[in-house]
This record gives C-alpha cells, structure tokens and sequence, in this order.
C-alpha cells in the first residue's frame, strides 16, 4: 500500500483493524432470527446517522471560526467539504425511518428510545474532539463510515432471508451505491491539506475510535436478542428490532 499520501497512510493504519468490523457485520448477517437482527440494525443506524448532519454542521461552525485570523490553514477548506458533504447526507436519518415503516414498525418507539452507550461512545467522542481540540477529527470518523458502506447485494439477500418489503432496504441499496464515491472525496480532501504529523496522528486516533466503536456495536447486534419494537399492525410488542 502507497504510504507516501495522508490518504495512503490512514488507509494503511486502517487495514491493520478491518477484520473487526467485517467479522463482526458477517456473523451479525449469518446469525438467527434475520428478520429481528435487520430491524434492531436500521434502529441503531438511525441513532448513529441522526447525529451525522448535526456534527458536520458544528464542525463547519467550528471551522468557521478559525478562518478570520488565517492562522488555521485547515480552515476553509475542511468548512467547505464539510457543508458540501451536508448536502449529500441530508434526510438519510428519514430515509432508515420510512424503511422501519415499510416493515411495519411504529417509528415513533424509535425516536423515543433511549440509544445505547456503544451508539453515544462512538458519535460523542466526535463532539469531543471536535469541540475541545479540532474539527479535522472528524473527517477520520466520515472516512470509516463511509468505507464501510453496505455491500451492493446485501439489500437483495437480506429480502431473501427477512421476507420483508422490497421498500424495507432502500437506506441499504442506497448506501451501497453512493458511499464509494463520497469515500474517494475524503481521501481527496486529505491529499489537498496541509496536514502535519500532529494533524495525521488526530485523525488515526478519531477514525481508529471509530472502527473499534462500530465493531462493539455490530457485535452486539450479532450476539445480543433483539429486544422488542412495536409494530404498527398490533401496538403490542412483537420480537422485531431494537438496540438492548
């Protein structure tokens, strides 16, 4: 692997730990009761992708303010890419809410539910670091997520496995579809900073918190029995998604 780029070295950092959330996603998907697990996963994901426009919008802010000084060379551009990337990113948190609908989930449990701490630990620590020391931070985190995007036929043979609604997996086939090219543009916006050591090192720290945080969940989502979600035909709690 290239490591005379930033965007080579992340990479390169990164493939050292890639077996974590890809054990971790195929034993979630080989697991028992597909149905229940594929719903508790569009609940977790709609806590995490609810945060996303939230933080880049507070980052770009943050961003912002560096900019009238001049003294912050990662500045401008990083508030650029991140409002840009807003527009890219904006409803998706909607979209994972009309697929649990599609399945017949009373969405408003959803929304109502408490997100578990591996869901707080791996968004907050952005706020963190994005608040208290820089807002680079947070293009390590974008870089995981959107390298990790669904696989393109994962959609398909989940439908095979969960017999849900063709209208159940759009979030999925969507992001299967987009995130390679949004993947290609963080790793542009590296290669066109004037990153130092110190900056690479925030950013290894933030995208390697990030594998470790979404590898926890995946985990959890595999081992762990779905805990009850209503669903709209009954009210009653059915056995069918949900974070425990």
């Amino acid at each position: 692997m290239n490591t005379s780029s930033a965007s080579g070295r992340l990479r390169a950092k990164l493939s050292l730990v890639e077996a974590g959330p890809h054990g971790a996603t195929a034993a979630l998907w080989r697991a028992d009761r597909p149905r229940e697990r594929y719903l508790a996963y569009l609940v977790t994901m709609h806590q995490v992708i609810r945060a996303s426009v939230p933080l880049m919008e507070r980052a770009a802010e943050l961003a912002d303010l560096a900019v009238p000084g001049g003294a912050d060379p990662l500045a401008a551009p990083l508030a650029r890419y991140l409002r840009a990337h807003v527009l890219e990113e904006a409803g998706h948190d909607a979209w994972l809410l009309e697929d649990l609908a599609a399945a017949g989930v009373d969405t408003r449990g959803v929304t109502l539910a408490v997100p578990p701490p591996d869901v707080a630990a791996l968004t907050g620590a952005q706020y963190y670091w994005a608040e208290h020391h820089h807002p680079l931070a947070l293009v390590g985190y974008i870089a995981v997520l959107e390298g990790h995007a669904p696989a393109a036929g994962l959609g398909a043979a989940l439908a095979r496995r969960t017999r849900l609604p063709e209208a159940a997996f759009r979030t999925v086939q969507a992001h299967a579809q987009l995130d390679a090219g949004h993947v290609d543009d963080v790793y542009a916006l590296l290669d066109s900073l004037p990153l130092t050591g110190r900056d690479e090192a925030l950013l290894a720290v933030s995208a390697l918190h990030t594998v470790d945080a979404l590898t926890r969940i995946f985990v959890r989502l595999g081992r762990r029995a779905p805990a009850a979600v209503p669903l709209r035909e009954t009210g009653r709690p059915t056995p069918t998604g949900g974070p425990g």
